[in-house]
């Protein structure tokens, strides 16, 4: 028997590595109002417990999950005539089986039946669960939805929905996007409206809705018609009924077990979720920061999967006399797959290591638990900066696992030639299924928009500040944190000269002033793990020394103030082809 949890030896040492105690001390407080007396003794008890859960989703992954991963990508779901959704029987199989292991209430507290995790574990659960089969995560991992409702809603809601969520019985759906509100959600139409006794309804058009055939949908809509930006929407509580039906399921390239829907709501009963004109700014945004940490998990899990058969690969396929990872040009790719993917889940594991700490600050002061106005002042103080640091890793990690995932999902093509373009291995599938990370919860381009505000408003500076403290006995990693200390320098000296500059400039360099930061953080990270463990060591100096040429590169061209692709734009894209 398989165990994607126990034979994945990067992710056992972040496990230990990162400090999941003191996480578990704060989730794990029993003087939280609600809180059942029964759970974990102590936080190595509670950290204890972490560690069963994710060997039980290690096993399921290994040994039925990934089993049916194929038959569901050929097979896909149905569309009943009713406007229902089917979901293929291996799906409803996986389902079952998570929620038979009572893993369906992940992050929920225990006085409704969940397991009360930190999103760390959550996160390392994500992952192995898209290593097994992409698709499914995107029903396992739609659990920030009953977060969401956890947080937000009414507490008549949340009792009676909350624990059907616990125990499997339904599953969720964001429903935000329409035909003509992608990401730009403040263009969102479907109308909300309340009847005389003040019931609320919803009427419109909902597109590309991961899992819309779920029993629970958190819907965004206008609820103030006057008002044609954000703060006229408000967020809404429904259920599945016949009231609402999937008029299509999409046709798309990869994650063919998650089916994506378009809605047509036609008068659906609903309810308020918090406020209103709250629902875009404030819950659709906390709701999105999850969603895209979880696509970054998934993001990992392919590349995982991805990475595995191209290693075996080049270890069994013999050319020129040998394996064809003694060609320097196979070996490099490989080993650098490798470190990338170790990269990005450092990134984003500290990304939901920082996010339990900001959570868990935030259910302190709002349930009036401080000891005393200085710890409360304190308690804000780090609230606010907890919330900076979270609004650039957030999307610094959802764009750099996702773009890592095609890399790496190509690369795997690559190394197995011919092979890999066929549908004999899951090469194919691994590459179809990584491409939609890029994009959804999202694009890349949007993500490095919000990250880079984060980076040039001095939150990238306050947050390595604390990094470039530490003090490494080891000459190699004392020498690589000092090449750190100065490649941030750089970028704040490019951040200077783009703030002169106007916004579009910003937002044009953006990409290569991220890149150059992640870079610095990832560094960072690394050197904490080499100093623990030798491998890493290794690793973090082939990262850092390959990353500066790259980070002198980026930071180059930021300061040419090149604007070339703006001011020159229909010269050098050249003129719109015709439709014929």
């Amino acid at each position: 028997m398989g165990n994607y949890f126990l034979d994945n030896q990067d992710i056992q040492f972040l496990f230990d590595h990162i400090d999941l105690r003191e996480l578990a001390r704060l989730q794990e407080d029993r003087t939280l109002p609600g809180d059942p007396d029964y759970g974990p003794s102590d936080p190595d008890d509670a950290v204890d417990n972490y560690r069963r859960i994710l060997e039980i989703v290690g096993q399921l992954a290994a040994d039925s999950i990934a089993e049916n991963a194929e038959t569901i990508d050929r097979e896909g779901n149905t569309l009943n005539e009713d406007g229902t959704v089917t979901l293929h029987p291996l799906v409803r199989d996986n389902l079952k089986r998570l929620s038979q292991a009572d893993l369906m209430g992940f992050t929920l507290p225990r006085k409704y039946g969940g397991l009360n995790c930190p999103n760390l574990v959550y996160t390392m659960a994500n992952e192995i669960i898209s290593r097994a089969d992409c698709s499914l995560m995107n029903l396992f991992g739609l659990q920030g939805i009953a977060e969401t409702i956890y947080a937000f809603a009414s507490d008549e809601i949340k009792d009676h929905i909350l624990p059907k969520f616990c125990r499997g019985e339904v599953t969720g759906a964001m429903v935000l996007t329409e035909p003509d509100a992608g990401s730009d959600l403040q263009a969102v139409r479907l109308r909300a409206y309340q009847d005389e006794q003040g019931n609320w309804y919803l009427n419109g058009v909902k597109r590309f809705i991961t899992n819309g055939c779920g029993e629970v949908l958190l819907v965004l809509a206008r609820s103030e018609p006057e008002i044609s930006d954000g703060r006229g929407l408000s967020l809404f509580y429904a259920e599945r009924s016949e009231k609402v039906r999937v008029r299509h399921l999409e046709n798309k390239l990869g994650i063919h077990g998650s089916p994506t829907c378009e809605l047509v709501f036609e008068d659906l009963p609903c309810k308020l979720v918090g406020e209103r004109q709250r629902g875009l700014i404030t819950y659709v945004m906390a709701l999105m920061n999850g969603a895209r940490v979880g696509i970054a998990a998934q993001s990992l899990g392919v590349a995982e999967a991805a990475f595995r058969l191209a290693r075996i690969y080049a270890h069994t396929r013999q050319q020129f006399g040998g394996p064809i990872e003694r060609l320097p040009a196979v070996a490099e790719m490989v080993a650098d797959m490798h470190i990338h993917l170790q990269a990005a889940r450092a990134l984003t594991y500290e990304t939901s290591r920082v996010c339990d700490h900001e959570n868990n600050n935030l259910r302190i002061l709002e349930t009036g638990l401080s000891r005393d106005k200085e710890e409360e002042k304190q308690r804000k103080q780090l609230a606010r900066q907890l919330k900076r640091v979270n609004g650039m890793l957030t999307p610094m990690s959802k764009y750099y696992a996702s773009e890592m995932a095609c890399r790496v999902a190509n690369d795997t093509i690559q190394i197995l030639g011919g092979s890999g373009y066929m549908k004999d291995y899951a090469a194919e599938r691994y590459l179809r299924d990584a491409r939609i990370t890029t994009i959804y919860e999202g694009t890349s381009q949007l993500q490095i928009v919000a990250a880079i505000r984060g980076v040039a408003s001095g939150a990238f500076e306050n947050y390595v500040a604390d990094f470039e403290k530490i003090e490494y006995a080891d000459p190699l990693l004392a020498g690589l944190k000092q090449k750190l200390v100065d490649a941030r320098a750089h970028i704040g000296e490019a951040i200077k000269f783009v703030k002169g500059k106007s916004t579009a400039y910003l937002d044009l360099s953006g990409r290569r002033i991220v890149d150059a930061a992640i870079a610095v953080i990832i560094g960072h990270l690394f050197l904490g793990q080499g100093a623990k463990n030798e491998r890493k060591k290794r690793v973090a100096r082939r990262f850092i020394e390959s990353q500066l040429p790259l980070i002198k590169m980026n930071l180059e061209q930021v300061l040419s103030g090149d604007t070339a692709a703006l001011d020159e734009y229909e010269i050098l894209a050249g003129p719109v082809p015709s439709r014929d």
